[in-house]
């Protein structure tokens, strides 16, 4: 089994990336958080890795943290819960913002998920509520509200996958609206994380 990989990421694109290793390329699926984080092809980068043998495939997911790794593997342990919405879950809701939705039973948040419905939420908070305390929370458990904007949520998506990797939402919020400013209509959350992630790292 892969435990992680070292190499560079040659390919980065909506919902998984290309890391070169020593000449043989894998294809790593992983949440909008964990690509938001990797550097710019064609630069290196370690990538820890959760390896799921099925009967027509071997599927690779990546993470940039244990955390979220370990978030992953919980959440997979819930019935309905497959691999593409578990990493729908973590691209909606950092560590931390997790423990705080269940421990609350915060059913809302996690419908925001993408294939998330309330009978899947009620199944997570009613398998996991107890777990949650016992879990990593990722920025200290730091919980971003949703607003609701006018470009469909990117904004609110942006600042809480930042927040989650540990920036400031004083210092997040005037680069990511002015990029949403910039890109009007054109602006998708990859490329305004991508962006604002340049930025806040100098």
């Amino acid at each position: 089994m892969i435990a992680f990989l070292c190499g560079l990421i040659i390919q980065v694109d909506t919902g998984s990336c290309v890391v070169d290793v020593n000449g043989v390329g894998y294809l790593v699926a992983a949440s909008t958080r964990t690509l938001a984080a990797l550097p710019n092809p064609p630069e290196k980068a370690r990538i820890l890795i959760e390896t799921v043998v099925r009967e027509d495939a071997i599927l690779l997911y990546g993470f940039v943290e244990s955390a979220e790794r370990e978030w992953f593997r919980l959440l997979t342990s819930v019935q309905g819960v497959g691999a593409k919405v578990a990493l729908g879950i973590l691209s909606t809701l950092s560590p931390g913002e997790l423990v705080a939705a269940l421990t609350t039973s915060d059913k809302a948040s996690l419908t925001r998920a993408p294939g998330v419905g309330g009978r899947l939420a009620e199944r997570i908070l009613t398998e996991l509520r107890d777990k949650a305390a016992k879990m990593p929370g990722g920025g200290g458990g730091i919980v971003i509200p949703a607003r609701a904007t006018p470009d469909g949520g990117i904004e609110a998506d942006a600042l809480m996958a930042l927040a989650g990797l540990g920036f400031r939402r004083s210092e997040a919020v005037p680069v990511v609206g002015r990029l949403l400013a910039e890109r009007g209509g054109e602006a998708t959350l990859d490329s305004v994380l991508r962006d604002a992630l340049k930025e806040l790292a100098r």
